[in-house]
């Protein structure tokens, strides 16, 4: 199974709402969640993880919350601080981002040196961390730079043993320190 082939394959497993609810919980409940002051989360499009919840968790504890926006070069994102949902703008693939506003914008490699975490999505993951994202490259970026602490969320039923299996990896792919499902939370070395 080449790598489109299990991206199409993974986005054919359908799963029960209740699954979400209890990621949504175990991200909660992590001491890297509770100490972070910053966290740098994906807004869910789609058939991803919901992370709606954990944003709105990390507003009522006062942690600042900041989504990405895909700028027109390719691989390139910036992140901006929201406060709330209202103001966002759907890009060209219906993904909800934040406005482009220099007011808003936070630099991840700088605050993630402060208590930051970063909940980055995947179509799958596998138990050493790796991630089968949606092709373009971004997260993959952002990885290679960001100091803070790194949480894929994924449903078990995404979950994959190695992705290496798959000849899904390559070179420059970089594992999550952190996978969470609904039955488990897998830490792995820095």
């Amino acid at each position: 199974m080449r790598k489109d082939q299990l991206r199409r394959h993974v986005r054919s497993i359908r799963v029960l709402e209740n699954t979400d609810e209890a990621i949504e919980r175990s991200v909660c409940a992590l001491p890297e969640f509770r100490d972070a002051d910053v966290v740098f989360t994906y807004l869910s499009f789609g058939s991803e993880v919901p992370t709606r919840g954990i944003i709105e968790a990390a507003w009522k504890a006062g942690k600042t919350v900041a989504l990405p926006r895909c700028g027109d070069r390719p691989r390139e994102m910036s992140w901006h601080r929201i406060r709330s949902f209202a103001g966002l703008e759907r890009s060209g693939i219906g993904v909800e981002e934040p406005a482009d506003s220099t007011e808003t914008l936070i630099d991840p490699f700088h605050d993630s040196k402060r208590r930051a975490i970063a909940l980055v999505p995947g179509l799958c993951f596998d138990e050493r961390g790796f991630r089968l994202g949606y092709g373009g490259g971004y997260y993959d970026e952002f990885l290679r730079d960001f100091a803070g602490i790194t949480v894929g969320l994924c449903r078990e039923a995404h979950m994959k043993r190695s992705l290496d299996d798959f000849g899904a990896l390559e070179p420059h792919d970089l594992p999550v320190q952190i996978v969470v499902t609904e039955s488990r939370t897998i830490r792995l070395s820095p």
